[in-house]
C-alpha cells in the first residue's frame, strides 16, 4: 500500500499549487508557442513554468525520479524505483482561454506501476486525490467509478480539440452522450470520481498527461489500458509515451472495445 505520507506530499503540492495559480488570471494570461513560436506547437505561460519548479522543489526526495513536461527530461530517473510524473498545467489551452477544463496533475509510478495520483482544478475548486489501496476523495469525500452496467446513456469524455477536428464523428451519440472536455488529467480524475462514466484517447499521449489520473481511475475501482484490457500499463518508460490510453468501469470494457473496433 502506498504510504499515508506520498497521499500528504501530494496533497501540499497541489495546495502550493493553487497559491501559485490565484496570482492568474484564466482567458488573460500571456502564453508563448513551445519550439519558438511555431505555429500549430502548444502553448506555454508563465504559471506552466512557476508551478513546475515549485513541484520538483516539494514532491522528489533523494533516490526518486523527476519526469515533467516542463523539464528536460534526465533518463537517470529509469534507475529509479520511485518516480514523480507530473504535468504542471494540463490544459494549457483552456487556461489561455479561460475554460474552466485544466488542472494541476501530479502522479507517483512505483516499480513501473502509477500507484497514487492527484489532480487540482483551480478554476472549479475540485481537487481529486487517491491511491491504489486507499481509495479516492473528492473533496475530501470518498468517491468510486460509475457502476453504470453499460455504455447505453454514459457520458463518456472526448478531448475537446479531437471534437472540434470531427474525430469523435462515427459514434453512437444516440447510445451514449461524447461530452467535449480539455485537460486529459481532468477527465480521466472526472471518471475516477464517478462524475462521467469513461474516457479514452484518439491520439498517442505523454506520461505526464496521464500518469495521476491512471492512478485515481485504478484507486477507484476502474480499468485502464492501452493495447488490451488486463494487461497493465507501463510507466516510467524510456520514450514516456503511450499509443492510446482507455479508461472505464470494468463492467463496461468489452462494449468500450467493441464500439471502437465498430467505427473503426
Amino acid at each position: 500500500m502506498v504510504p499515508e505520507d506520498d497521499l500528504r506530499r501530494i496533497d501540499d503540492a497541489l495546495e502550493a499549487a493553487r497559491v501559485v495559480f490565484s496570482r492568474y488570471t484564466p482567458g488573460e494570461v500571456e502564453a508563448r508557442r513551445k519550439s519558438g513560436d511555431i505555429p500549430g506547437f502548444d502553448p506555454v505561460t508563465a504559471a506552466d513554468t512557476e508551478v513546475d519548479t515549485l513541484l520538483r522543489g516539494l514532491l522528489p526526495r533523494a533516490g526518486e525520479g523527476w519526469l515533467s513536461e516542463e523539464t528536460i527530461d534526465d533518463p537517470e530517473r529509469l534507475k529509479c524505483r520511485r518516480v514523480w510524473v507530473v504535468d504542471p498545467l494540463d490544459g494549457t489551452r483552456e487556461f489561455v482561454e479561460g475554460i474552466p477544463e485544466w488542472c494541476v496533475s501530479i502522479g507517483l509510478v512505483i516499480d513501473g506501476a502509477p500507484m497514487a495520483g492527484g489532480i487540482l482544478n483551480p478554476a472549479t475548486g475540485q481537487k481529486i486525490l487517491g491511491a491504489r489501496g486507499r481509495g479516492v476523495v473528492l473533496d475530501g469525500h470518498l468517491v468510486r467509478i460509475s457502476q453504470r452496467p453499460g455504455l447505453a446513456g454514459a457520458t463518456v469524455l472526448a478531448s475537446r480539440s479531437e471534437v472540434r477536428r470531427k474525430e469523435w464523428e462515427g459514434y453512437r451519440e444516440d447510445l451514449f452522450t461524447i461530452r467535449p472536455c480539455g485537460s486529459v488529467a481532468y477527465k480521466l480524475a472526472q471518471v475516477a470520481a464517478g462524475l462521467a462514466d469513461a474516457t479514452w484517447t484518439l491520439v498517442p499521449k505523454h506520461e505526464w498527461d496521464v500518469a495521476a489520473g491512471a492512478a485515481l481511475v485504478l484507486a477507484a475501482g476502474g480499468t485502464v489500458w492501452e493495447s488490451t484490457p488486463g494487461e497493465p500499463v507501463p510507466f516510467n518508460r524510456p520514450k514516456p509515451k503511450l499509443t492510446r490510453l482507455l479508461a472505464v468501469p470494468p463492467q463496461m470494457v468489452g462494449e468500450v472495445e467493441a464500439e471502437i473496433a465498430r467505427r473503426g
